[in-house]
């Protein structure tokens, strides 16, 4: 079972989410999704949570509101971490966590310490848990179908995104290919003046035509 929060902070609100033992935790870590960045208690153990940036964030400038959510639920789910003042909150992209052969179930590490930032967490914020606890829902979830669905979305989008630009260039080449035409049909009634020759006053040019 997988449980889902919401977080209002931010406009429009975030998804946060957790297992519900370490055994759920082995299925997240193995189905992070790209935009995904994990949290955790550091040096205790505690919940995984999970926060699924919208496109338009990164994980290295997620809002502090929405920073300050998920370490305070990370917090409160942690047996040890809950009595304690002062903890510090790691977190980094889901896509960083690295599960070898060798580890207990729920233990992870990661590919690059580089891309793994902390928080401080002065104390527990009971207004920010209780305001997320009122968003819980528990739900079961296919990872596996939720995947293969979730690409076939990610490539529909590209196709359409490629299919508009290629629209997009060719009428650009179009434009530019009419602009260039209509320079070169220009040209051809341009009469290059002599500096030189006289100048034909009006008698002189119906002379010049008779």
């Amino acid at each position: 079972m997988v449980l889902f929060f919401t977080s209002t902070v931010v406009d429009p609100p975030a998804m946060l989410y957790m297992g519900k033992d370490k055994v759920e935790n082995e299925d997240l870590i193995k189905y992070a999704w790209p935009q995904d960045v994990w949290f955790h208690v550091d040096k205790l153990s505690s919940a995984h949570v999970y926060l699924r940036m919208s496109p338009t964030m990164t994980w290295d400038s997620i809002p502090q509101a929405l920073l300050t959510d998920c370490a305070q639920l990370v917090k409160a789910n942690s047996i040890e971490g809950n009595k304690k003042d002062n903890l510090t909150i790691i977190y980094t992209p889901g896509s960083n966590l690295k599960k070898s052969g060798d580890m207990a179930v729920g233990q992870v590490s990661f590919h690059s310490d580089k891309q793994v930032k902390r928080v401080h967490i002065p104390k527990r914020e009971n207004l920010i848990i209780n305001r997320l606890n009122k968003t819980k829902v528990e739900k079961d979830v296919d990872h596996e179908q939720e995947r293969v669905d979730r690409i076939k979305k990610e490539n529909a989008e590209k196709r359409a995104t490629a299919a508009q630009n290629k629209k997009a260039e060719a009428e650009l080449t179009k434009a530019r290919e009419a602009e260039k035409a209509a320079r070169s049909y220009d040209l051809l009634f341009e009469v290059e003046e002599d500096p030189d020759a006289p100048k034909l006053t009006g008698k002189a040019i119906e002379e010049d035509f008779m």
